[in-house]
């Protein structure tokens, strides 16, 4: 992207390995996107700032991290440790620990931007197979040693924070390997910190690797793609921006591996089954309360990237933009891969960011009668065999022609998109250098509950003088889809970032939407569960949690709204005060 003149001088060089901003750089130390001239011009005048306020950034974490942090734990467990693992596969060091802890949510990078470290475990231990992990779990049952579990480290949710110290595994030093691949069945089995760059590297690779025919793909591509691991999408049931075709990873996964203090689950690679209730689906979500998934078996689909049809479409408004996204995922005539809807306001960031806002193009297309800030943009794409994307992208192209939108497909504007589609995150440190807070919170919502639940929350954060809220839809099905809130702040600390966070929540929670799509729960929106789904089930979570974790060593200190602090249960529905 194209930098401001007038910009500040946007930090390029890679944070220090041993530096506070080293362990919140988001993505590879080498990587950077910096906001371009129109974003910067939309920044300057929503927060009412000037070139003067960029003149220098705040605290940007390049400083040594130095933090003296004593290992509580005795010499004889850290040995015990050692037995099993290797003692070149137990670290101690403070910066290991907090890297173990800390995942990339704003309020971990608001902590460590002002040298906030807490919560760490006494050590990170790299476990080399399964049976590693379930002897390292049976130990720590057996000694009441807080266990947490690191894949990718891209949690958002503080999924992972070792609240109770103890000891986090580190799934993807060892445990990153292809188990079996099955091109009969098209099914692949991978230990659970597999990357999913990785796991697809071999997909695409499969005709040299395993003598496949052809070349597969998993089709699973959150943002977080090139650094989350195949373990942490199935623990938290995550999406990937192809979901609407593919699936979330709960339609993907087919079997698992976990090692639970009640010794090993493993569920059957069965495609369908009526053998009760469904412990692929029990286990996933359980985001390593229940036990530490060590494998999983994936479905995998053909790889034919030359039958890609993509899309692009401007709407008048956002009510005729969801009016065309619901006929196109009732249609029964197959679905998109991408299906992204904007509402006017990110719309209308967009129409900044690309530089279109004020041109010749922009005064054509407000002449037609597409307002700023009342039109909507529909981006995506189709994928499978051919005639099938070619059907996709038709129908949906007809249903958009219906209801009056503007082709924008000749333009590029999804092949625009797809070009920066993982790199977004890297904006973050930009902003929050000069105290401009950029986050994200999302729900899923039936059809019919999506405008009230878009207009209740945009109007919690729209309380907020100056604040950016845009939304978007790119999780769709025939009931329903998901709204995909990011704001945008400028914010004084800590405490102003938490009551922004608290409050949106609050607004998902009260408009009856669903408190997460895909993002998991963590302990950040675990205060907030038991009033989402109810009492009955929450004692169903509780049981379960009984049964394989009776001493409640796995991942505790809140996650699943389980054994909360008496500070996270005050966030609670009709427990503030």
């Amino acid at each position: 992207m194209n930098q401001p003149k007038t910009a500040p001088q946007w930090i390029e060089q890679p944070a220090p390995s041993d530096s506070y901003r080293s362990l919140f750089k988001w993505g590879d130390p080498n990587g950077f996107r910096h906001p371009n001239r129109g974003m910067y011009a939309l920044v300057k005048e929503t927060f009412g700032m000037t070139d003067a306020d960029f003149a220098s950034p705040r605290r940007t974490g390049m400083e040594k991290f130095d933090l003296e942090a004593p290992v509580r734990m005795d010499a004889a467990r850290l040995q015990a440790f050692e037995r099993i693992v290797g003692a070149e596969n137990v670290d101690t060091a403070a910066y290991a620990r907090a890297r173990a802890s800390y995942g990339a949510g704003a309020v971990d990078a608001l902590r460590l931007r002002e040298h906030i470290v807490e919560n760490l475990p006494d050590a990170v231990l790299a476990p080399r197979s399964a049976e590693e992990v379930q002897a390292l779990v049976e130990y720590c049952d057996a000694q009441r040693i807080p266990l947490y579990v690191f894949g990718g480290g891209s949690t958002v949710t503080r999924g992972r924070e070792a609240v109770k110290g103890g000891v986090c595994l580190d799934m993807s030093r060892h445990m990153n390997r292809v188990i079996a691949f099955h091109e009969s069945d098209q099914t692949i089995t991978v230990e659970a910190g597999m990357m999913g760059t990785a796991l697809e590297a071999a997909l695409h690779d499969a005709p040299a690797a395993f003598k496949a025919k052809r070349r597969y793909t998993c089709g699973h591509f959150p943002q977080s793609f090139q650094y989350s691991s195949v373990g942490g999408w199935a623990v938290t049931r995550g999406a990937g921006q192809n979901s609407t075709y593919y699936g979330k990873i709960e339609d993907i996964v087919l079997a698992q591996e976990y090692a639970t203090p009640r010794g090993r689950l493993a569920t059957p690679a069965y495609p369908r089954c009526a053998t009760g209730p469904d412990f692929n689906q029990m286990m996933m979500g359980s985001e390593g309360a229940f036990g530490v998934l060590t494998s999983v078996t994936l479905r995998v689909f053909r790889c034919q990237p030359e039958n890609t049809r993509r899309y692009s479409f401007l709407f008048r408004t956002w009510e005729e933009g969801l009016a065309a996204a619901r006929e196109a995922l009732q249609g029964e005539f197959g679905r998109p891969s991408v299906f992204r809807l904007s509402d006017p306001e990110e719309t209308d960031v967009a129409m900044r960011m690309y530089h279109i806002h004020g041109t010749p193009a922009d005064a054509l297309l407000r002449a037609l009668g597409y307002q700023p800030m009342r039109r909507c943009l529909l981006l995506g794409s189709a994928d499978g065999d051919r005639d099938y994307a070619k059907l996709v992208a038709r129908k949906i192209g007809a249903i958009a022609r219906r209801r009056r939108a503007f082709p924008l497909t000749p333009f590029g504007v999804t092949e625009s998109w797809e070009r920066t589609r993982f790199t977004d995150p890297y904006l973050r440190e930009d902003l929050n250098d000069f105290g401009i807070m950029i986050d994200t919170l999302e729900c899923a919502v039936r059809w019919e509950q999506a405008p009230d639940v878009h207009a209740r929350v945009r109007a919690f954060v729209k309380s907020r003088p100056q604040t950016i809220c845009m939304t978007h839809l790119s999780h769709s099905y025939p009931q329903g889809t998901n709204l995909y809130f990011i704001f945008l702040a400028r914010m004084e600390g800590i405490d102003d970032y938490l009551r922004m966070q608290y409050g949106v929540l609050e607004a998902i929670r009260e408009s009856g939407a669903a408190m997460s799509h895909h993002h998991g729960i963590g302990k950040q929106t675990g205060p907030w569960l038991e009033a989402q789904i109810g009492r009955e089930c929450m004692d169903a979570v509780r049981a379960l949690k009984a049964h394989f974790d009776p001493h409640g060593i796995l991942n505790p200190g809140g996650t699943l709204g389980l054994d909360m602090s008496d500070e996270q249960r005050a966030k609670r529905w009709g427990m503030r005060g």
